[in-house]
């Protein structure tokens, strides 16, 4: 049996919580997995009440009896818990377990609760370098004598990565220090976990191409609208497709030129326009008394207002700003891929996967003279700012609300621009921490438990704040009031006291004034 607890049980069912458990007792890996076999697997699990666990050994499994929802119950380690029971023939209790999803992907109980968690991708304990499992954050340093500081097998006599940090003013010495990058410290430190260069590089790119392909996913989708009660209609494709003719006039079959990955073009196909356009195209063409038709006249948009005024009104017009319009359908593509249940990188979290792989497409399409370098330099930096997060605050909306998801994104992807841009590591901790600063307090509020209002509109708006954030920090010329550590304590001051109400539970705010037209309970 399975059970969920507070706002993992709350909002668990919008989240494909039930996909993801029962495929994983299956044995399906999240990396892996064909994201198309899904929904058939598990409507065959629903409908067959069977379960094959580990993908081999059958046993019953009725959904209604099986997982149970306790969303007014919290477990005392963490508000997303959930308790795993097996039971033998005769009903008795074989084994029990409880398990705690505390952001980015990581699930922890009192067994693996360590700092570089890696139970949660089932990593073979004894086959990873000790300091992975055993880091205490200490700011111990290597021994200024070691005439290779970056070698991998660079570790302080605890076993400690070369170049540790638990803070951004640590992070800030170290690299003064060192004469070293944010995005070198990191990559030194992954060195000293055992890593060649090629692997770092591998990694690396690995998740920048499931980040890339996830965009182009996003907009080349055929399916209207997105899974759910709210039935949202989809936007990437559409909105590729105008950004698309703003570049390309003469393009007007749904076959467009392809969203390159900064170095490889690809060829997609964008969906058939009857289904994204059919509404915009009705009344678009008038029959002539010869029995053809001819287009209704363009340049005249209607005017709201009376001519009969002081204040005459405002003829429609629109702006084109080409880069931060296709920063937008990028964010808002790859969290339509994550609200369908495909693959996406949890960075740092799934509702929040959208701001990161935005920003860094936008420095590649737009600004890059080296995609390479970029990738890497921007994802090392970003992740060092994601650690910080995660180790002084939390990067789970069910502790601090959407500004743990959403916020440490635009914090982390400021960074990261910042990088790209040749700024110092001061200016590079300044951008991050204007990139938070500025969504303290956001909430998590959920229409219906899905990962859909706000979620994917707020991906969008935080990966143009990210840019921004960034392109301010550069032009502060080092005068600043807030350092990145005092965000990050206010902003775990703010989780502190935030009502449970806005974290991730569908309680209140947009999930309790938005009516959804049905009557059927969520739950």
């Amino acid at each position: 049996m399975f059970f969920s607890y507070g706002s993992l049980a709350a909002t668990g069912k919008g989240h494909h919580t039930p996909q993801a458990i029962l495929l994983g007792l299956e044995g399906s890996d999240p990396e892996t997995i064909d994201t198309g076999t899904i929904p058939s697997r598990y409507e065959a699990i629903l409908a067959n009440k069977t379960l094959q666990l580990g993908g081999h050994h059958v046993i019953h499994y009725d959904m209604d009896r099986d997982m149970l929802w306790r969303w007014d119950q919290v477990l005392k380690t963490h508000p997303n818990g959930m308790r795993f029971s097996c039971f033998g023939e005769e009903g008795e209790l074989l084994a029990t377990n409880e398990y705690f999803s505390v952001g980015g992907g990581f699930v922890v109980n009192d067994k693996t609760k360590v700092d570089e968690n890696l139970f949660y991708k089932g990593v073979d304990k004894t086959a990873v370098q000790a300091a992975r499992l055993h880091q205490s954050h200490s700011l111990a340093e290597p021994s200024v004598d070691d005439p290779n500081p970056s070698s991998t097998s660079s570790k302080d006599a605890t076993g400690h990565p070369p170049y540790a940090f638990e803070s951004g003013n640590s992070l800030l010495a170290l690299t003064k220090k060192h004469n070293m990058s944010i995005a070198q410290i990191v990559y030194d430190n992954e060195r000293s976990f055992g890593y060649t260069d090629d692997d770092i590089h591998n990694k690396i790119f690995r998740i920048w191409q499931v980040m890339d392909d996830c965009i182009r996913t996003g907009v080349s989708a055929k399916e209207r609208t997105l899974p759910g009660r709210l039935g949202l209609r989809r936007r990437a494709p559409m909105l590729y497709r105008r950004l698309m003719r703003g570049f390309y006039p003469q393009v007007a079959s749904p076959t467009l030129p392809a969203i390159e990955s900064g170095w490889k073009p690809e060829s997609i196909e964008g969906p058939a326009s009857s289904e994204y356009e059919a509404s915009s195209n009705e009344g678009s063409s008038r029959q002539t008394s010869l029995g053809g038709s001819v287009s209704p006249r363009r340049g005249h948009p209607l005017v709201v207002g009376s001519f009969d005024h002081a204040l005459m009104p405002m003829p429609p017009r629109k702006t084109m700003i080409p880069a931060v319009d296709f920063l937008s359908c990028y964010a808002i593509a790859v969290n339509e891929v994550n609200a369908s249940g495909g693959r996406i990188v949890t960075s740092p979290t799934n509702g929040a996967a959208g701001v990161i792989p935005a920003v860094l497409k936008y420095i590649i399409e737009f600004v890059s003279d080296d995609p390479e370098k970029n990738v890497m330099t921007f994802l090392l930096t970003a992740s060092a700012i994601g650690m910080l997060f995660k180790r002084g605050s939390t990067i789970s909306a069910a502790e601090g609300g959407c500004q743990a998801e959403v916020g440490v994104a635009c914090s982390m992807a400021s960074a990261g621009f910042a990088a790209c841009m040749g700024a110092s590591p001061e200016t590079v901790l300044q951008a991050a921490e204007i990139g938070i600063e500025h969504n303290l307090g956001l909430t998590c509020d959920p229409i219906d438990g899905l990962v859909q209002v706000p979620c994917i509109e707020r991906n969008s708006l935080g990966a143009v704040k990210a840019i921004t954030a960034a392109q301010l920090a550069m032009a502060s010329d080092g005068v600043y009031s807030v350092t990145l550590d005092e965000a990050i304590e206010a902003m775990r001051v703010t989780a502190a006291d935030m009502s449970v109400k806005y974290k991730e539970t569908s309680l209140s705010g947009l999930a309790t004034t938005v009516r959804i037209p049905l009557t059927v309970p969520a739950c």
